[in-house]
């Protein structure tokens, strides 16, 4: 999700806007890749189509895309600042919705079609297995930041606006520590390590800048 002063340079001039406009356009489409990709895959059954288990197939998928998008959310500040790109902030909230949207995906397909919205069914589950609670705990915290990323309620909310939406930072942790202990499980730690580092790596980079700027206005 982006900041409040990222919206606020983001709302440039008309001028600005219209050039930016058409590759919002190509984006949001590109973006719409992994949807289609399930779709085609189940309509036409080429290479063997969503596989023999398709309800596992769709999990893992809207799963793995909904922290691919979490992690370009939180990539389009760093860059932005690094390239001096600013037309990237009109990009943040967009995919931040996108990774909103996917998780949504994953989460109703477990519990509508993979346990058919049976609560005792899912209870058993979450107690064999933690990574479902932190799964359901990342996706919870995804709601408000959602809920309030128009910009109306960033003039509502003001400057709490921006304290709210520091939780992608929560989400993303436990967003990899949800895939990282669903895969410990068939010892297959390859792509939560690559994400892992990823999310680390951003992370600290606001870490790191938190300190810098901290340390600036002690000096000032």
């Amino acid at each position: 999700m982006p900041t409040a002063s990222e919206i606020k340079r983001s709302s440039a001039t008309p001028q600005a806007r219209s050039r930016v406009a058409p590759l919002k356009v190509a984006v949001f489409i590109a973006m719409l890749y992994p949807l289609a990709r399930i779709l085609v895959l189940g309509l036409t059954g080429i290479n063997g189509g969503l596989g023999a288990n398709p309800i596992e197939f769709i999990t893992r998928s809207t799963g793995l895309w909904t922290l691919v998008y979490l992690c370009i959310t939180l990539a389009i500040t760093p860059v932005r600042r690094m390239t001096g790109i600013t037309a990237l902030a009109r990009f943040r909230r967009m995919t931040g919705l996108y990774a909103f949207s996917f998780a949504v995906l994953h989460f109703t397909t477990y519990i509508w079609f993979d346990k058919w919205f049976d609560v005792a069914e899912m209870l058993k589950d979450i107690g064999k297995r933690p990574f479902i609670t932190v799964g359901f705990a990342a996706f919870v915290l995804l709601i408000p930041l959602a809920v309030t990323s128009p910009k109306a309620m960033v003039r509502k909310l003001g400057r709490r606006w921006q304290t709210l939406h520091r939780a992608i930072y929560l989400i993303a942790a436990l967003a990899i520590l949800h895939f990282w202990w669903m895969k410990a499980g068939k010892h297959d730690l390859e792509l939560p390590k690559i994400y892992g580092s990823i999310v680390i790596v951003l992370l600290g980079w606001r870490a790191i800048t938190w300190l810098r700027t901290r340390a600036t206005r002690r000096r000032a």
